[in-house]
């Protein structure tokens, strides 16, 4: 299967599209075919027929997610949807990093910390809903990074209560106040990596020959004052255990809605909104006679 990026289409007003609503963010996705029916039934665990030519075949499974950096990225564009879905108004928001003060690698210790973490927080403060993300380190230790969500303005929360109540290592409270596309940015922290942090990994990765490309970054420190990081995009995919859950969230936190509308009543809905991203993909298998173009757009509805 061959994917390329193409100019992107002018979609007919008449045309059927995909809707995916997540708080101030529409994602428009329309494609020139629409698939009805599934080529493949499940044998077994490691066997599947394929429909169209009769066949059995094999899956291929990934031994560790740097076989397969797809996986990676639609976990975190799962995570960047429902963080968009359930951050509409930031001010009701805070943003917590938890980290060890040791090398501390066991990921299944990772989620009972938090999961401990997060029982004795609610004691002190009361009620909230959480997306909580795990991002491995370059020296191997993890991190946890939290968004807790609350029916009201959030509360001013001391890092020194935080860290007490965490009990494992440091902690940093922060505000997401200048952030208007949460999951975009957020995410951003889980897959890529500072040169910094990567030369000090001793990693060395492989981009399967694709041109690096690497971002300037401007973050705040904890004494207020401003530096400049160069991010290198992705580089922190490889680093996620296969099968590992990259994130949780609590029972009150809502999925995206996705529905079918026509093109020509979505530009009404999204004509007071400012369209941030837009891509269109073909896609080829020369094999299976399989052509497809699928053009997606992002609108932002608060800029």
């Amino acid at each position: 299967m061959e994917i390329r990026k193409i100019d992107n289409v002018q979609v007919s007003p008449s045309s059927l599209v995909r809707v995916k609503e997540m708080g101030n963010i529409l994602e428009v996705m329309w494609s020139d075919s629409y698939n009805s029916k599934c080529y493949i039934q499940k044998l077994g665990k490691d066997t599947y027929l394929d429909l169209r030519d009769g066949e059995v075949k094999e899956f291929q499974h990934i031994e560790n997610r740097s076989c397969d950096m797809k996986s990676v990225r639609k976990s975190l564009g799962k995570l960047r949807d429902y963080l968009n879905t359930n951050i509409i108004d930031v001010s009701r928001c805070r943003w917590v990093t938890l980290t060890y003060s040791e090398n501390m690698t066991d990921t299944k210790r990772l989620y009972e910390d938090f999961k401990n973490f997060n029982k004795r927080l609610r004691y002190h403060i009361g009620k909230y809903e959480y997306i909580v993300a795990m991002e491995p380190q370059g020296r191997g230790a993890w991190h946890c990074h939290v968004v807790m969500i609350f029916e009201d303005k959030a509360p001013y929360i001391a890092n020194e209560l935080m860290a007490k109540i965490w009990g494992n290592g440091f902690v940093t409270v922060k505000k997401l106040d200048d952030v208007d596309n949460v999951g975009a940015y957020l995410t951003a922290y889980l897959g890529d990596m500072d040169l910094e942090e990567l030369q000090e990994s001793g990693e060395i990765i492989h981009f399967a020959g694709k041109t690096v490309e690497v971002k300037q970054v401007e973050i705040e420190l904890d004494d207020g004052s401003k530096k400049s990081k160069s991010y290198i995009k992705g580089a922190r995919l490889h680093m996620y255990p296969p099968q590992f859950n990259i994130y949780r969230f609590s029972r009150g936190i809502k999925k995206p809605t996705v529905y079918y509308q026509m093109e020509n009543d979505v530009q009404k809905k999204v004509s007071a909104a400012t369209l941030t991203f837009e891509k269109t993909i073909q896609l080829n298998d020369i094999e299976n006679d399989f052509e497809k173009t699928i053009n997606y757009r992002y609108y932002n509805r608060i800029r």
